[in-house]
């Protein structure tokens, strides 16, 4: 009786942990907020694709390019992103990649870095189930010259 117990009860703890690392670790935006947003001069965007990425796209028009995978890891991200910002931890800031995956995860980076405003753009630019993306919405870009 007890192993017919045990099954849903991993079943249960199975789904829970795969929910727990699906989830978000702060705020959200679409892309097509984000870009408003950014247009409105109300938020600073960031790319934290790759140049690869950026060749084959562009970068979503407003947006800062930095890379996520910084040579001195995250503390180098931040400090890229902090500078980008005039040092202010409080400014609000989107990260933006492909499908929201990576955008979320330095969401959490800067947050463990202190920055307080972080927003993940869940969609990114390719899109995602979380939408359509900023490329298929036909939001702009603008050419990367220097990647």
């Amino acid at each position: 009786m007890f192993r017919y117990l045990r099954l849903p009860a991993l079943a249960l703890a199975m789904v829970t942990l795969l929910c727990a690392c699906l989830a978000q670790p702060g705020p959200t935006l679409t892309a097509a907020a984000a870009h408003d947003q950014a247009k409105a001069g109300a938020l600073t965007l960031i790319d934290i694709r790759t140049p690869a990425e950026w060749r084959e796209t562009g970068i979503a028009e407003g947006a800062a390019p930095i890379m996520m995978q910084d040579p001195k890891g995250p503390d180098g991200f931040a400090a890229a992103v902090l500078a980008q910002v005039r040092g202010d931890y409080s400014a609000p800031i989107a990260l933006i990649c492909r499908t929201g995956n990576r955008s979320a995860h330095m969401q959490q980076t800067l947050a463990d870095h202190g920055f307080t405003r972080v927003y993940s753009v869940a969609d990114g630019m390719a899109g995602s189930a979380a939408g359509p993306g900023w490329i298929t919405l036909g939001l702009p870009v603008k050419a990367c010259k220097d990647c």
